[in-house]
């Protein structure tokens, strides 16, 4: 089933380690790290140049973890992302667990539960959340395949995943999703 024992090994080793990695999702190529771990979480935000009150997704390999990182999550939230066949990113209120510096000023976090083979597998072997933001420096397009990763970012990280480097299938960001004050859920991406 692992087609890539190598990259886990090499990956997880970074990542335990508290460095960071650049990999490929269920959408873009994203640049992560444990998002338990305060200090990666800072250079990922340096290293894109990105401002720190711009909260970071997390990704999760099942619905079920999301109950370790959000007090109480919305049912209808858990509901809509177990029937989505798109990726789909949720915002949850009263985020625990993770580093600060991923937690939006509202205490809201977005969490995505990737279906993506080498990420599901990542997330297994790793036993925590990771964080997964777009692999460009802030301002940026995002890349859409790995060719599109920019130089600084691709020597910024401690690793470069070699699963998927040769795909050059345009991917797209995933879908974003949250509920409103009235109860409604409503898509923001």
């Amino acid at each position: 089933m692992n087609h890539y024992p190598d990259d886990i090994d090499q990956a997880i080793k970074i990542l335990t380690q508290g460095g960071i990695i650049l990999y490929p999702t269920d959408t873009i190529w994203g640049i992560g790290c444990d998002a338990t771990l305060e200090p990666p979480v800072k250079r990922i935000y340096q290293l894109k140049n990105r401002e720190e009150k711009k909260s970071m997704i997390i990704l999760v390999p099942s619905v079920a973890a999301i109950d370790n990182y959000v007090d109480h999550p919305s049912p209808k939230l858990i509901d809509y992302l177990t029937g989505q066949e798109y990726p789909t990113t949720a915002i949850f209120p009263a985020a625990k667990n993770l580093a600060g510096g991923l937690i939006n000023e509202d205490g809201s976090i977005a969490i995505r539960v990737v279906r993506e083979p080498f990420c599901v597998a990542l997330l297994q072997v790793l036993r925590k959340p990771l964080v997964s933001t777009s692999a460009n420096v802030s301002g940026h397009p995002s890349p859409s395949n790995f060719q599109e990763v920019e130089e600084p970012i691709r020597k910024g990280v401690d690793y470069v995943v070699k699963y998927r480097q040769d795909d050059t299938r345009k991917a797209q960001p995933s879908h974003i999703v949250k509920i409103n004050e009235d109860g409604e859920l409503f898509r923001i991406r």
